[in-house]
């Protein structure tokens, strides 16, 4: 994946589930790692699997949920330059739900799942397009798409990651820097339970392990793929999607009101002004 030459991967989320399926693949493939999450000991397990394929793997703890957290590994990214790729995996949910909702904790999940993405994402951009290579892997979520079906807060931040990911990729074109977001569905982690949902809630045909998302998220990444849907069975669904979306553009913002909203003696051009 990318590099040439050996590099570090830095994965945020790195102490279970995706991550750490992530650090299996990638030190599969001869990266070393830079491993990061709030558990330590389930960090320092993840880093001894990655090290018998010969890699060199260290592990930071921090949580991005925290600035003081965001910082320090913003910090390490901006001045490691063996770092060429990114998987701005880390994320957490909440229970769905505005009204009578616990606003500290949705906070901090925009500060984990916005704040920290977008840090860590310009920082990287940054810094790899100065330097001519490297990848950057933002994970959103299918649901970014779909806000119906769970809760608002949590799909606008994986939205934002898929707005996030589409702008970056636009302007890195030309940089030799490749840019990827992955939307998941429902993947059997300890993800649900730690968003307060029921995972036994969900038909077994919608649950995915985690180690099939990711091989399916690399594939999609050697495929030279900008979005990939590890679920979707035909990618010309989210491309007649999002040709659907790009046809609105143009009509998007006009100097007139739609005929629809005129009123009666606002006259023919359709609206107020």
């Amino acid at each position: 994946m990318v590099p040439s030459v050996r590099s570090t991967a830095l994965i945020t989320g790195a102490s279970g589930g995706i991550g750490a399926v992530y650090a299996d693949r990638l030190a599969r493939r001869g990266h070393d790692l830079l491993l990061v999450g709030r558990d330590t000991g389930r960090l320092t397990q993840v880093a001894h699997a990655a090290m018998r394929h010969g890699v060199a793997v260290e592990t930071m703890r921090a949580d991005l949920a925290e600035s003081a957290g965001i910082q320090r590994v913003v910090a390490r990214l901006r001045e490691d330059d063996t770092i060429a790729f990114l998987v701005n995996n880390a994320g957490v949910g909440a229970p769905p739900g505005l009204i009578n909702a616990d606003i500290d904790r949705l906070e901090a999940m925009i500060m984990l799942n916005v704040t920290a993405v977008t840090r860590l994402a310009a920082t990287a951009a940054t810094r790899f397009a100065a330097a001519g290579r490297g990848a950057i892997v933002n994970m959103s979520s299918a649901l970014a798409v779909l806000p119906e079906l769970f809760d608002g807060v949590y799909s606008g931040t994986k939205a934002f990651v898929l707005n996030l990911s589409l702008s970056m990729h636009k302007e890195l074109a030309g940089s030799n820097v490749r840019v990827q977001v992955v939307l998941p569905g429902v993947i059997r982690t300890g993800f649900l339970t730690n968003a307060g949902a029921d995972g036994t809630a969900f038909p077994a045909e919608m649950m995915m392990d985690a180690e099939t998302m990711v091989d399916a998220a690399m594939a999609g990444f050697d495929a030279g793929e900008v979005v990939t849907i590890p679920s979707l069975p035909d990618m010309a669904d989210w491309d007649a999607y999002n040709a659907a979306r790009l046809t609105l553009g143009p009509n998007l913002s006009r100097q007139y009101s739609a005929s629809r909203y005129a009123r009666a003696g606002s006259g023919a051009d359709g609206g107020d002004r």
